[in-house]
């Protein structure tokens, strides 16, 4: 009998390019989706200079001072869009040592009162960092070439679990965010504090993580089926993929949302996570009825009986069916995650989702 996973498999996606390849690489990335939820792509397409222009940028936006990053702060966004300090994020209950600019699709407001209001949440960022144009330029071309890379990707796993090119399509919103996050050296004598602590992701269908620091510079980590974590190394060149919690609902938990976390460390860390975005309609019943009967007859190897302690306990609420819409379920995961912008935007459903409990 085989063992739970201990590495993160690489998918090469330029095997997709030629027929006598292709089988391999989807049956590679089957076993990825079903028996691991993460994986390393690389050959990606994603051109270079977009990558580079990126990391570029990260390490002047993180140095610019407090008072400009207190200009288009997260708390003043009924998005949930901008800078947010350290310890202002909370994962798990408690907070997590990291600062981040968050962004999105740029979109126009539509919503009005008697809207869902999850919809309040879709909307365009108002301002940039002292208005920089060249910011926003490699910001927005990040997003698009992540954008194009998610839709390419998916078809490639709708093949690779025997379904037709386009099948998860519908599934997606119009609107992805974009995370540039800055994990400071840690200052305590234990350094291996809670950088963001363990979760599955609920913010997108699937997640794309550049690791945007030198390779000796560790501190995410996956549980595997045995319960043990596993590092994720920086891989120059590839994207780390993830699976979302709602494409854990759509499969049937065939293709599980792997549980992951991130220590802090001494020696600061760059990453830029990618959510591509669900459709804020998308109902539990629908995702569950819309491919159940395929997945009813698909199943792992077999080779580990999965052991999650601490997946069981993580805050939850799509995967557990307590909210009907994927869009109240985000609201709820951002409300409690960003409880200034919750008391300020969300008041009326405030107290409600602060005190329940989807774990």
């Amino acid at each position: 009998m085989a063992t739970s996973f201990d590495a993160i498999p690489t998918i090469d996606l330029s095997l997709a390019d030629h027929p006598d390849t292709r089988a391999q690489l989807l049956g590679d990335l089957r076993h990825a989706l079903v028996d691991v939820g993460f994986l390393y792509v690389s050959n990606h397409g994603v051109p270079s200079p977009v990558v580079s222009d990126l990391v570029s940028a990260l390490f002047a936006l993180f140095r610019l001072d407090a008072e400009t990053k207190r200009a288009v702060a997260l708390e003043n966004s009924p998005h949930f869009l901008g800078y947010s300090g350290v310890g202002s994020e909370k994962t798990s209950g408690a907070a997590d040592l990291r600062e981040q600019f968050e962004f999105a699709t740029e979109l126009v407001a539509t919503w009005r009162e008697g809207l869902p209001l999850y919809e309040r949440c879709g909307a365009r960022i108002r301002s940039w960092p002292k208005n920089d144009a060249r910011l926003r330029g490699v910001v927005e071309r990040y997003i698009a070439e992540l954008s194009a890379l998610g839709e390419r990707f998916l078809d490639l796993v709708a093949q690779a679990l025997s379904l037709p090119s386009g099948t998860f399509q519908p599934f997606l919103s119009d609107q992805h965010r974009l995370k540039l996050v800055h994990y400071p050296e840690s200052t305590a004598s234990d350094p291996s504090g809670q950088g963001v602590g363990p979760h599955k992701d609920s913010s997108g269908w699937w997640t794309f993580l550049l690791q945007a620091s030198p390779p000796e510079v560790r501190g995410l980590q996956v549980l595997n089926k045995a319960g043990a974590w596993v590092d994720v190394p920086v891989v120059p060149g590839t994207f780390v993929v993830n699976i979302g919690q709602a494409f854990e609902v759509v499969t049937g938990g065939v293709c599980k949302a792997t549980t992951h976390r991130v220590l802090s460390g001494q020696r600061e860390r760059f990453s830029v996570p990618f959510f591509q975005g669900v459709r804020g309609n998308l109902t539990k019943a629908a995702s569950v009825g819309a491919l159940g009967a395929h997945f009813a007859g698909i199943r792992g190897d077999g080779s580990a009986e999965e052991l999650d302690p601490v997946g069981s306990q993580i805050d939850s609420a799509f995967l557990k069916g307590k909210y009907d819409t994927w869009g109240e379920s985000q609201l709820r995961t951002k409300v409690r995650s960003h409880r200034e912008n919750g008391r300020k935007f969300y008041g009326e459903v405030y107290e409600q989702y602060v005190n329940d409990d989807a774990s």
